[in-house]
């Protein structure tokens, strides 16, 4: 059960006039498809770890796990969309959670973010990636350790999500969406990941990594059941690619040093 506090941070009549709103609007233009919504528990804090193709993502995710499975959406959000008033407004009435990359405020994310999963009982969704996918046949690339930490440290399940089909709507870098005609998406809950062998160890680098490598590798198969094809052996990897990609640009030189900031998910 959710407590006071959890109240206060969600405005019942926002979320009704929200959830009312973007259920017309999906339901107008997309034919989706859920599958494994029986692995997303009724109740209690739970991390649902999910691909990110499209910047209408978080439309079809958060209509996937509040019709299909029943539970309220919680998003941690990019502090740039929430600089738009009437988005600030809904997010903070929704109980959507602010992150600034690369300050002290993204740790503050973090924790509230923990106490949404563990004081409050949210459904908290998460994209391990960080940015829509780079990778040439769109499967999930590798991912910030983030989500792993969380898990390790709250104790509460990861569920996995694949989906597909939001392409279609938005590709990444376009500008326009395609309407019409209605786009067809399928979605795919897996069974909690598996992160028992992590538990009770200290929380270092290689052993998010690994347990990062383990949520990712059941995001990747769920999307590979929808698709029926088979996956890169090799996951993509977005910042080696600037890399190579600077490298190519510049030089030699370009390669010496990496001032990429990790930001605080990793």
């Amino acid at each position: 059960m959710r407590s006071p506090v959890a109240k206060q941070r969600e405005s019942r009549w926002v979320k009704a006039v929200v959830s009312r709103i973007v259920r017309f609007v999906l339901w107008f233009v997309t034919k989706p498809d859920w599958k494994g919504t029986e692995n997303v528990p009724a109740r209690d804090g739970v991390i649902i770890a999910t691909n990110h193709l499209s910047l209408v993502d978080p439309l079809t995710v958060a209509h996937f796990l509040y019709i299909g499975a029943r539970r309220w959406p919680t998003f941690t959000m990019k502090d740039g969309v929430m600089k738009i008033p009437v988005v600030r407004s809904v997010a903070k009435s929704t109980g959507q959670i602010p992150v600034k990359r690369g300050t002290t405020d993204a740790v503050k994310a973090l924790k509230e973010a923990e106490l949404a999963l563990t004081r409050d009982g949210s459904s908290v969704i998460f994209y391990p990636e960080g940015t829509c996918t780079r990778d040439p046949g769109l499967w999930p690339m590798s991912a910030k350790t983030g989500v792993a930490r969380l898990a390790l440290t709250t104790g509460v399940p990861v569920v996995p999500v694949a989906h597909w089909g939001e392409q279609h709507i938005l590709p990444y870098g376009a500008k326009r969406p395609r309407l019409f005609p209605r786009k067809r998406l399928e979605f795919l809950a897996g069974p909690p990941v598996d992160l028992d062998r992590f538990r009770g160890k200290p929380l270092t680098s290689t052993l998010l990594k690994e347990a990062t490598e383990v949520i990712m590798d059941d995001i990747t198969g769920l999307q590979a059941k929808i698709r029926g094809e088979q996956p890169p052996a090799v996951r993509y990897d977005l910042k080696r690619a600037r890399l190579d990609r600077a490298a190519r640009d510049e030089g030699p030189a370009a390669g010496e040093g990496d001032g990429t900031a990790t930001g605080a998910a990793e």
